[in-house]
């Protein structure tokens, strides 16, 4: 039988009744032909200061917009970042890029299998003037850290990482030095070349709050890449780029990204997602509680580059694969089949019903 379009008969309509608001979620007052809020946090100076550091980026940068967010993300969040991507695919120029737009101390390290903890801590260097011992700060005392090739350094420089990137600290004969805010480490990695190279501890690697995947570009982007190129004629591409944003700036965006306002029933969406990965059978690790605190840190910073107060379930979303998949463990088994720690965290999310 065919339906005529038109209104329904009385007796069929069916009243729907708003759903209440819970808790402080914003009033949503109808604009002319989408939807506007008002924000409780004033985001528009941590908005100004997010567009000038993308467009610094983007003077160099083609593409790789969803890496650039992550990398600003773990900014906001008091967070580190690894990045892991072939050859050539502009992880440590992008690392220097966001360096560079800020105005802050920068430092590089260069991992290499020889390299001791004493080259990236300091050393105490006996003065024979004073007749005393001198404590001579490495290069790990500065603002925004560059490790290139981190995985190239033994387990014994790996460890010296553990207490400077989890307390900002560094504790050297007895003596605790405290690093300078605001602190963030980028690392980067090959996942292709294994030959000199060493396995990442998972303490190391929980410590990261985003393990960034870096693909190649597309053929528009590679297209733009050389015609970038191309009309440098051989100029330095980093010269223009102009730092925007100072440690007081930064400090307090940090403390707003804190203020951004995350309702219970999400809380318990994170934790509904970490603890599925303790009992999914494909993965020997799950997630611990510092990954959900991660999580939690990372979905405030996605809300705030997108202009909000308040956090949704696909900041969540968003936060979860680049926070989990370096510290999860696939079983063996199913690593095996080629099913990676990736497919299984995206199945989890898809699993776990999303909070209305």
């Amino acid at each position: 039988m065919e339906h005529q379009e038109g209104a329904q008969p009385e007796e069929n309509k069916q009243e729907i009744n708003p759903i209440p608001p819970v808790g402080n979620v914003p009033e949503i007052t109808p604009a002319s032909d989408d939807l506007s809020f008002q924000n409780r946090i004033d985001l528009s100076e941590l908005q100004e200061g997010i567009a000038s550091i993308r467009a610094e980026i983007g003077r160099v940068i083609v593409g790789q917009k969803e890496m650039v967010d992550m990398l600003i993300v773990a900014m906001l969040a008091k967070g580190h970042a690894l990045i892991e991507g072939v050859p050539g695919v502009a992880k440590t120029i992008s690392a220097k890029l966001l360096a560079r737009s800020l105005d802050v101390g920068f430092s590089r390290i260069q991992f290499t299998p020889d390299l001791m903890p004493s080259d990236i801590l300091g050393t105490s260097i006996f003065d024979m003037k004073k007749s005393e011992f001198e404590f001579k700060k490495g290069p790990i005392f500065s603002n925004m850290i560059l490790i290139d090739e981190i995985n190239r350094a033994p387990a014994k420089t790996q460890a010296a990482l553990f207490e400077v990137m989890e307390e900002r600290q560094i504790t050297i004969d007895g003596s605790k030095y405290v690093l300078d805010s605001p602190f963030m480490v980028l690392a980067t990695q090959n996942p292709v070349e294994q030959e000199g190279t060493y396995r990442l501890p998972e303490a190391q690697l929980d410590r990261f709050l985003f393990k960034v995947d870096v693909d190649y570009p597309n053929l528009d982007e590679e297209v733009e890449i050389l015609t970038r190129e191309h009309a440098l004629k051989g100029a330095n591409k980093l010269g223009k780029v102009q730092s925007h944003l100072t440690k007081e700036k930064i400090e307090k965006f940090q403390g707003l990204v804190n203020e951004i306002i995350v309702e219970p029933h999400l809380l318990t969406y994170i934790a509904q997602l970490i603890v599925n990965t303790r009992s999914n059978p494909f993965l020997f690790l799950g997630a611990s509680p510092r990954a959900s605190i991660a999580i939690l840190a990372s979905s405030k910073g996605f809300a705030a580059i997108e202009g909000r107060d308040f956090v949704t379930p696909e900041d969540i979303k968003r936060a979860a694969i680049p926070v989990l998949q370096h510290r999860v463990i696939v079983t063996p088994e199913r690593e095996m089949e080629g099913i990676s720690a990736k497919q299984i965290i995206r199945q989890i999310i898809d699993a776990v019903e999303i909070p209305r």
